[in-house]
């Protein structure tokens, strides 16, 4: 039996993702600081990799071999090597605990099995991007859909578009994800990069290789205002940090439902402390207002409400009522848990993936695709 190159290609890098399941986060660069950490997902251990390393002259010495024909075998060129040669080198790669350099043998393959993803470190989030519930949600869902189809992910936090071509080319990657770039160039960004790639909720005109997943924003805000309003309420008071792109979806969509003329608006700052001074400037507005329900754009938002209110001695959902929008883990543990808009963060990631697997082979993909989104109703709301 012939062992094709593509058969040992396929063991070496599933011999390497068994051994040591990876995570690299590529921070935003700094030219004192240039520091790269693997991390073994299973145990979240930091481990040197230069102490105890078996070297390929070890394996090959262990077989009578020479170097070149065990660094052959790693690379899947295995054409004028017997098959019997083949197996005993896999054999003691596997018995040996060899740990290949997959950088190495990624960037030489024309496909890396590299998926990047590039999320906004918008100032909103005051440096801790990666914190909030939305990016965690999406990076998990992402994390689980390459695993399960044997890619690698890599992750990049940046506010400034223009790092992207940068950070595309450096790592041969099959495609890029990019997260929270609202308002961008997608066309010019596009011709500086041969990859393809999907973004979460962009605002653009269509072109080529590159995929628009959102959700329905719209439909989402009106299942808050319609719920709201079945239930009984008669003001009601939205808030955001913005009225564009899909935040602005949002709250048309709430507003049309719930009522016109009968939603105050507000539009927060985007640093906490910021907000908090916000809030307290507006408090007595709000009592005197009669609202008795508030739409969020985002779960954050919400709870760090819902938390503001219950500080200042109001009950929820007895004195007002509160919907946010995301379903993340701390809508579901809150006190009370937060009624919410869920978005179905694995759906999205394999439709990325789907996606970016297409373009890469050529076919063709919508520009734009719209996922479903759900009301669930939750302890922060209830019938008046």
């Amino acid at each position: 039996m012939q062992i094709s190159q593509k058969t040992n290609a396929d063991f070496v890098m599933g011999y390497a993702l068994n051994l040591c399941k990876i995570h690299i986060s590529v921070v935003p660069y700094n030219q004192n600081i240039k520091k790269v950490t693997i991390l073994n997902s299973s145990e979240k251990e930091e481990i040197d990799m230069a102490q105890n390393r078996v070297r390929i002259a070890d394996v090959a010495d262990s077989l009578g071999l020479s170097t070149a024909t065990v660094s052959k075998v790693i690379h899947g060129k295995t054409e004028k090597i017997s098959d019997e040669t083949v197996k005993r080198v896999q054999q003691e790669l596997e018995r040996s605990g060899y740990i290949p350099n997959m950088a190495g043998i990624l960037l030489a393959r024309n496909n890396s099995r590299i998926i990047g993803v590039v999320v906004n470190d918008n100032e909103k989030y005051e440096g801790r991007v990666l914190e909030d519930g939305f990016v965690m949600s999406s990076l998990n869902a992402l994390s689980h859909e390459v695993n399960e189809k044997g890619y690698f992910l890599m992750i990049k936090t940046t506010s400034d578009i223009s790092e992207i071509p940068v950070f595309a080319s450096m790592w041969n990657m099959d495609g890029l994800i990019l997260m929270g770039f609202c308002e961008a160039d997608y066309e010019k960004l596009r011709n500086q990069m041969r990859i393809s790639f999907v973004v979460y909720d962009g605002y653009f005109e269509k072109c080529s290789k590159v995929v628009n997943l959102v959700i329905n924003h719209y439909d989402g805000g009106y299942q808050a205002g319609k719920y709201l309003k079945e239930l009984g309420h008669k003001k009601a008071l939205c808030i955001a940090d913005n009225f564009i792109c899909m935040d602005k979806k949002r709250i048309e969509g709430f507003i049309e439902a719930f009522e016109p003329g009968k939603t105050l608006r507000w539009e927060i700052p985007k640093t906490e402390k910021e907000r908090m001074c916000f809030y307290e400037d507006k408090y007595r507005e709000l009592i005197k207002s009669s609202v008795t329900a508030v739409f969020a754009v985002s779960d954050f938002y919400a709870l760090e409400f819902m938390r503001f209110l219950q500080g200042k001695g109001i009950q929820i959902p007895k004195d007002i009522q509160i919907i946010g929008f995301d379903d993340n883990l701390a809508s579901r543990e809150s006190n009370p848990a937060l009624t919410t808009i869920h978005q179905e963060a694995p759906l999205r990631a394999r439709t990325a993936i789907k996606c970016l697997e297409a373009m890469r082979d050529g076919a063709e993909c919508e520009t734009e695709i719209v996922l479903p989104v759900e009301l669930i109703k939750r302890e922060s709301t209830r019938k008046l």
